[in-house]
Parts: C-alpha cells; sequence; structure tokens
C-alpha cells in the first residue's frame, strides 16, 4: 500500500492592477506617435517651420527688436494647440468609437492613468513648438542689426499655449463621450477670442486669455512694456496642469497624490492670475513719462564724425547706421550745411504705452533730427528726409512747415546719395509714388510735395549724381531761400521748365505761410 503525499494548492489572489509606470510610458509614446501623425498637427507643423524660414529670412527684417519679437511668437503655437486640442480629443475617444471600452477591464492600465498617458502624449508636440519659438528667437537675435531683449516669460505663452489646449482636449474627450464636443469648443474659443473679448492688455481680463497681444507704431524698450508676462506664464502653468489632474480626477484617480496635486495647480493658477490682474499699464507711468519728456536722462550719446548721436541703451549699437545715413546727407549740401555739427536724439512717445499711435512732435531745437525706434526698409530714406529738412530750414518744426521750392532741396539730399533712389522715393512717400503731388513721411510730422516738385526731383534723380552735387553746393543760399521759385529751382539746378499753366499754378503756391 503507498501513501499519496500531496501538496496543497495556494488559493489564487485576484489579479490587480500593476503599479508599475511602465506600461504608462509605453502608451504615451505609442499616442504621441498617432497625436504627430494626424492630418491637421502634421499640416500645421510643416506650414510652422515653412513660415519661420520665410519670415527670418526677409529683408525687411534685418533690423529686429527683441521685446517685439518675443511677443509674436504665440502666433502660429495658438494654431498648433488647437490641433493637439482636437486630436488628442480623438485619441480619447478612439475607444469608444471602435467599441472597444469594454476590453480595457483585462488590461493592466487603470482608466486614470490612461489619462496621464494621453496627457504624456502631449510633451512632444510642446517641446517642438518651444523649439520653434527658439529658433523664431534665436534667429532674429544673431541678425547684426537686432536691438532690445527678449523676455523668457513671452517665449513660452506659445508652448505653453499648447500645453493648456491639448489638456482641455483629454478633459473634454473625459467629460464629455462625444467626438463633437471638442469642435463645439473650438469654434467657441475662436469666436470669443475674434470677436467677444479681444486681448488688448490694458483691461486685466484680458489676461485670463492664453495669448496677449499689445503692438503700436512704434517699438518701445523693453523696460517700459510693463507688461506681467512672469505672472500670465505662471498662470498658463496653473491652469493647464489643473485641467490635466481634473481630467485624472475624472477618469477615477482619486489618490494622495493626485487630490494634492489638483490642490497645488489651483493654487498657481489663482497666484498667477493676482499677479497679473493689474494687466499692462493704459496710460503714462513715471519712466514712460522720462522716456518721452526727458529722453537725455535715460540716454547715452556717442559721437561719429561732428555730429552726436543718442539712444536709449538698448538701441546704442544703431548710431553708426544713423551716421552712415547723415553723412550722407551732409556730402551733398552746401554752405555750413555740410560741416554743421547736428545732435540726432532718438524720440518716442511712451504715454499710452504699447497701443500708443501718436506722432512725435518736431523739435524747436537748432540742428536736432529725431530718429525712431525702428530702423531699416522705408524708415531710412524717411530719417534722410528729415536730416535734409533741418539741414535746409534749421530745425525740424520749420523743416516740417517747407510748402516752398526748398521740398525740391530737400528730397535730393535725403534721396541723391542712395543707391536706388527711385525706389527709395516711393518708399518715403505716403502713396508710393514717383509722380504727382503726395506726402513725405518722416520721423515726427509728414512733408508735402508738390506735383511740380516730384517732376523736378525725379529728374534730378536721374541726373549723375556729381553733376547735380555741384550745382547744389555752388548755388546753395539761392536754393535754401524761401523767396526762391520752385521755376528757378529748375532753372539752377538744369531740369527743363515745365509748361505755363503747371508754372503759374507751382508759382501761386510758391506763396504759401510758414
Amino acid at each position: 500500500m503507498s501513501t499519496v503525499l500531496e501538496t496543497p494548492a495556494r488559493a489564487v489572489e485576484p489579479a490587480h492592477p500593476s503599479r508599475s509606470w511602465a506600461p504608462v510610458f509605453a502608451l504615451a509614446r505609442f499616442e504621441a506617435r498617432e497625436l504627430r501623425m494626424t492630418i491637421p498637427l502634421f499640416g500645421l507643423s510643416i506650414l510652422y517651420v515653412a513660415w519661420i524660414v520665410w519670415d527670418t529670412t526677409q529683408r525687411q527684417g534685418d533690423y529686429p527688436i527683441l521685446q517685439d519679437v518675443d511677443r509674436a511668437t504665440p502666433g502660429m503655437p495658438l494654431l498648433i494647440g488647437l490641433a493637439v486640442m482636437l486630436g488628442v480629443n480623438r485619441a480619447v475617444l478612439r475607444s469608444r468609437r471602435c467599441d472597444t471600452d469594454r476590453h480595457f477591464d483585462v488590461l493592466v492600465v487603470e482608466p486614470w492613468r490612461r489619462t496621464v498617458a494621453h496627457a504624456l502624449s502631449i510633451v512632444p508636440a510642446v517641446l517642438f513648438t518651444a523649439v520653434c519659438v527658439l529658433v523664431q528667437f534665436i534667429w532674429a537675435a544673431l541678425k547684426p542689426g537686432a536691438a532690445g531683449h527678449g523676455s523668457p516669460a513671452e517665449l513660452a505663452v506659445g508652448p505653453l499655449t499648447v500645453l493648456l489646449f491639448g489638456m482641455l482636449g483629454v478633459l473634454l474627450a473625459r467629460l464629455f463621450r462625444s467626438v463633437f464636443a471638442a469642435p463645439v469648443i473650438l469654434v467657441l474659443l475662436l469666436f470669443g477670442m475674434l470677436f467677444v473679448a479681444p486681448s488688448s492688455g490694458s483691461n486685466w481680463t484680458s489676461w485670463l486669455s492664453p495669448v496677449v497681444t499689445e503692438s503700436g507704431s512704434n517699438p518701445l524698450p523693453s523696460d517700459l512694456l510693463e507688461r506681467p508676462a512672469a505672472w500670465h506664464a505662471l498662470y498658463l502653468v496653473g491652469l493647464g496642469l489643473t485641467l490635466a489632474v481634473l481630467a485624472v480626477l475624472v477618469s477615477g484617480g482619486r489618490t494622495t497624490v493626485v487630490k494634492a496635486a489638483i490642490a497645488g495647480s489651483v493654487a498657481l493658477t489663482v497666484v498667477g492670475v493676482v499677479g497679473q490682474s493689474a494687466g499692462t499699464p493704459a496710460g503714462s507711468t513715471p519712466a514712460r513719462d522720462r522716456a518721452t519728456n526727458a529722453p537725455e536722462k535715460v540716454q547715452s550719446c556717442l559721437k561719429h564724425g561732428g555730429s552726436t548721436y543718442c539712444a536709449f541703451p538698448e538701441w546704442t549699437g544703431r548710431t553708426a547706421d544713423w551716421a552712415e545715413v547723415v553723412d550722407r546727407v551732409q556730402n551733398l549740401a552746401g554752405g555750413s550745411a555740410g560741416g554743421e555739427r547736428l545732435t540726432v536724439r532718438q524720440r518716442i512717445d511712451a504715454t499710452y504705452g504699447l497701443t500708443s499711435d501718436t506722432l512725435v512732435s518736431p523739435s524747436t531745437t537748432p540742428g536736432q533730427v529725431t530718429v525712431g525706434t525702428s530702423w531699416g526698409g522705408n524708415r531710412v530714406p524717411e530719417f534722410a528726409a528729415a536730416v535734409a529738412s533741418v539741414l535746409v530750414a534749421g530745425n525740424e518744426k520749420a523743416g516740417s512747415s517747407v510748402c516752398d521750392a526748398r521740398m525740391v532741396t530737400i528730397m535730393w539730399l535725403a534721396l541723391g546719395g542712395e543707391s536706388d533712389p527711385m525706389t527709395a522715393l516711393r518708399n518715403v512717400r505716403l502713396d508710393d509714388s514717383v509722380s504727382g503731388s503726395a506726402i513725405v513721411l518722416s520721423p515726427t510730422e509728414s512733408m508735402s510735395m508738390s506735383a511740380e516738385q516730384t517732376r523736378i526731383v525725379v529728374e534730378l534723380l536721374k541726373k549723375p549724381r556729381y553733376s547735380v552735387a555741384g550745382k547744389v553746393k555752388a548755388k546753395w543760399t539761392e536754393l535754401t531761400s524761401p523767396r526762391t521759385t520752385t521755376a528757378r529751382v529748375a532753372e539752377l539746378l538744369g531740369v527743363p521748365a515745365a509748361d505755363k499753366s503747371a508754372a503759374k499754378a507751382e508759382a501761386d503756391g510758391d506763396s504759401c505761410t510758414e
């Protein structure tokens, strides 16, 4: 007889979901690849890269203002964020659309951990946006004509916007099981940003929007912007984390860590809202008053040749460019104007902040020329016209009031030294014309050219520069006299006379009062 010994079987414990995070990260990597290949995000990413290449290679961007460049970066990331919101929302709802929800019960990853994986899948899109923003800014900063200082907080707005909208897409999928919820929310968001609450920045409620854009006619020094950019970045971080943790909470995550995270993220959001609640000052501040009314107190002055160039600290590197234009204009002038010691001063009107479009009033100080904070393109002939008007009339106020034949002398001095004078003439006129009467732009008040004056200037610009320069210097006193008629200027400079009717009309115009 044999004895059979059997080992008692141990009770089988019920399976519990794995506490390892490896499956979560694996799912996040998979969803990130799927998200990247969605048509809206893939197409916008290609468009984003192409736009950066095109924008940074444009010649009119050779003199970027970095505190304007950083504020311009969130535009495309906003579209990327909306595409991410739609893509991640569809990814979370994929199991419902494909009727595979019931199969998740046998998986080792709980629903709230799957939500964490979807939230993590947004990170590559955020990093891609951050890289694009940095490339766009660094490309501008490396240009020889760059001026100003960028703000890391302003640069962070673009990537944080993608993070915010991505987390919103995850939360919407957990709250609403319909694929139509996210597109409806998208339409409402676009309508609200475009029509209901445009983000001007002067009202604190506008800072509740992800992107707050402010721009004016002239860039301001970075220390005059007074935007709560750092608080706004903190607000976006807190709000994005709040949406993510809410999505986890709705999915069943009730752990102590999740509860602590929701409290912390809400606290960050509240601190950011309170910090940015002041918004951007809509009116004057002591610093803006000083820069507007007493710029000499905050400017540095450098000498180039015989003239002095005074600029705000961030623009001192531009003084050599200004000096080149001044030298070019003075080399064509006659009399004492050719060696006059000018003071070129950078002047702005910062009274109303970034949204100000107020023109700077012309100076009455003899020999002082105003230059703005923008440079390159049309700004160069505009500045040359201002220099020429001071050399001819004595000061900016008198130069902006010239309405007689001296305008011919001013315009030839301003444009005669250009490599392409006809293009410069077109750029300096408000209507981009090279015939007829027109308004001539300058850093302060504009000037006016009559049709006959335009005809004479065009004829002079077609002649060899040296032949006209000799006549201008020889007849300088008569050419800069307010009593000299336009017909006489044409005669002095060797330009054929106009027909009698045009000459009579021009003679009547020469009798204007200053």
